[in-house]
């Protein structure tokens, strides 16, 4: 299963070749390492020669942003209905999973097509794409990030994207800590986003392993869907974890309980020197 995020205007990958990625980020052109481009092709695309920052990663660890030519942030647009601040950060990225739009339509989808009102909760949620997508389908939607800065930068973009006055609670907090407190309150969710780290720590230096948090998390989190839930997505980007892996935890946890299962394979984005598709994580769709 492939889902290809072709949808974009002010984003595109002009080419990939030699582990970089040459992508259009509305007027700026980046360079940036990817380890899925294995090939090396020849570099016709003439933007190879013309880009405004390019990212150099470190032998030991880490990197920098070189021939920076860029403001300190600008804006980006998907489709009609979203609008993102982009800006260079550390560990190459700006803010903005490009690849993540066809899970953010079909979260608006769902949401829109349930007829009814509908709770989300959106875990490790970023700079919150699919909060967003979520909140512009018409959702009270619980955004949940351990970092107090992306949590404030989803502010930012639901502000641009008119979304400011929609019913979003935004979280501040160690994820399996409030999936804890929110079994206690009895608070279900009829739709539920994740997106876990390979690794990380919460506020208060609790330690997510996705080998050993993942799936004792996964059923926690099962805890706190509704009697009659919408979807469960799963994204990961950890190296090495099959999408066939994502969908056999998700069906033990949610189609045991509800039935119905779990969809998984590839996010991609389409490269426009080739046509081909660049590979870009892993995600798993349960609907019931």
């Amino acid at each position: 299963m492939r889902w290809i995020s072709d949808e974009w205007q002010d984003y595109e990958v002009l080419d990939a070749s030699g582990g970089e990625r040459l992508e259009r980020w509305g007027e700026h052109v980046l360079v940036r390492p990817d380890p899925q481009v294995i090939w090396n092709t020849p570099r016709t695309a003439p933007e190879w020669k013309y880009y405004d920052a390019r990212y150099i990663r470190s032998n030991t660890g880490g990197g920098r942003w070189s021939d920076h030519d860029l403001p300190d942030r600008w804006q980006i647009r998907y489709k009609d209905y979203l609008t993102f601040h982009v800006k260079p950060m550390n560990f190459k990225h700006t803010g903005v999973f490009p690849e993540q739009a066809a899970n953010w339509d079909f979260i608006r989808e769902q949401v829109t097509g349930a007829g009814r009102p509908v709770r989300v909760l959106n875990l490790f949620a970023y700079s919150g794409g699919a909060t967003l997508a979520a909140a512009a389908g018409g959702a009270e939607v619980f955004h949940v990030d351990a970092s107090k800065g992306m949590v404030a930068w989803a502010k930012e973009n639901a502000a641009a994207s008119g979304l400011a006055a929609a019913p979003i609670h935004w979280m501040v907090d160690d994820c399996a800590k409030f999936i804890q407190r929110e079994i206690r309150r009895g608070r279900r969710y009829d739709g539920i986003i994740m997106d876990p780290p390979s690794y990380g720590r919460g506020p208060g230096g609790e330690i997510w392993k996705m080998e050993t948090s993942f799936y004792p998390f996964l059923q926690e989190v099962g805890k706190v869907l509704s009697d009659q839930p919408l979807f469960v997505i799963i994204n990961s980007y950890t190296t090495g974890l099959a999408p066939s892996a994502v969908a056999y935890a998700s069906d033990s946890v949610f189609a045991q309980r509800f039935g119905g299962s779990t969809q998984a394979g590839e996010l991609g984005l389409v490269v426009k020197a080739s046509g081909l598709m660049l590979p870009c994580g892993a995600t798993g769709r349960w609907t019931p």
